[in-house]
């Protein structure tokens, strides 16, 4: 691959910005899922609804913002002198951690027979969530090496043994995948994107025809008697493919606006995309109807819309009129993605360990409980400033 000699080689603070909102609604809505009488548009729509809320917009959001970061992310390795097997192999244990810590959260919600398990499935979810931070924190240069081996492969260790400690609620011994939780499915989007990204070397033709691919197996995967649906391993990649069309997506319009000169003041051709996006969505929704839940074209169209769109705002609010000092809110979060979304089921667990009641139950129904996950979401920003302060970043 070569180096990309048009794509922007400063900062995008609106790329920034948009992962920063995404990651501060993502918190609200995670918090205000455990809360009782609260509008349906503030839930994720039922699978068969046929609708979508903005709580069915955070997570293909967040899979949008990994593709727009995707170009940056090669060019950047390329620039510094990465060779290909160095840039593979960071690709590859990105995908692998992020599908790893994935499984992890998923089996500690559910599956296991806690009257087996040697420890409490609680303790067991709460090192689930801890022991991912030591092991893929961003340590500075002058941390002492041997206590940061000491961290990194004492936190591996005990995930392999949480591995043997985890009792299926079958009776077996070990983990599966009943799914593969958000982070895994990033990771395996991240992957197949990556990859294709990585062969076609950029091409913004290539992507534009994954994009086309994606949508297609999609279709098929969910379509009955279809032979990507009969058939185990193409039914596999086509799931992750759903994912990958709103990653792919990202890339398609990140290349659109910072791998070409924009001459005109509208940048028709990404105009053009989200009419596409639109267009093939509503179009598509007949046949498979919109649903989050279900991973439907329509919803996967409608959200690469919507989120071109929310981009596109940011793009002339704040690399055009350069107004970015609002922004400086959402940013602690921009900045460490992972851990905040990690910090939340470590303050869960833990609270439910030691049996600590953080709120009244109050604050867990209705209008007061919408405020509380919007207090509680302001106030993990503020942690991850803290920690963001202190080096504690995690780094895949």
């Amino acid at each position: 691959m070569k180096i990309k000699e048009n794509l922007f080689n400063q900062r995008i603070i609106s790329i920034d910005a948009l992962r920063g909102i995404t990651i501060f609604v993502m918190i609200f809505v995670n918090e205000l899922a455990s809360v009782q009488n609260v509008p349906q548009w503030m839930k994720h729509m039922p699978a068969d609804a046929d609708a979508m809320t903005f709580v069915d917009l955070v997570f293909p959001a967040f899979l949008f913002i990994v593709g727009m970061s995707v170009p940056f992310a090669f060019n950047t390795r390329i620039i510094k002198g990465d060779s290909a097997k160095t840039i593979w192999t960071h690709t590859l244990k990105r995908a692998l951690a992020l599908i790893i810590i994935g499984v992890f959260m998923v089996n500690a919600e559910y599956g296991y027979d806690a009257s087996k398990m040697i420890i409490s499935p609680v303790f067991w979810g709460l090192l689930a969530y801890i022991m991912p931070i030591p092991i893929w924190n961003k340590y500075p240069k002058d941390f002492p090496l041997w206590l940061k081996n000491v961290l990194q492969y004492g936190g591996i260790l005990v995930l392999i043994t949480l591995y043997f400690l985890y009792i299926q609620d079958t009776g077996e011994r070990g983990m599966t995948p009943k799914w593969w939780g958000i982070l895994g499915l990033i990771g395996w989007a991240y992957l197949l994107t990556v990859v294709y990204y990585w062969l076609v070397s950029g091409n913004l033709w290539a992507m534009i025809g994954f994009l086309i691919f994606s949508v297609v197996m999609n279709s098929l995967n969910l379509t009955e008697n279809s032979f990507v649906h009969n058939t185990f391993w193409l039914s596999f990649i086509a799931g992750h493919l759903t994912h990958g069309a709103l990653v792919s997506a990202g890339v398609v319009i990140s290349l659109l606006f910072f791998d070409r000169k924009i001459e005109n003041k509208i940048n028709w051709p990404v105009v053009a995309f989200i009419i596409l996006f639109f267009s093939v969505g509503f179009a598509l929704r007949p046949l498979f109807g919109i649903s989050k839940i279900k991973g439907t074209p329509s919803w996967t169209m409608i959200s690469a819309g919507i989120c071109t769109v929310l981009f596109y705002f940011l793009y002339w609010l704040m690399e055009i009129k350069k107004q970015t000092k609002w922004s400086a809110f959402f940013m602690p979060a921009a900045a460490n993605p992972l851990l905040i979304y990690i910090l939340p089921g470590v303050i869960y667990y833990f609270c439910k360990a030691f049996n600590i009641h953080i709120i009244p139950g109050y604050f867990r129904e209705g209008v007061p409980g919408i405020i509380w996950s919007l207090v509680f979401s302001t106030i993990m920003l503020f942690v991850m400033k803290i920690l963001n302060k202190y080096k504690i970043q995690l780094h895949l």
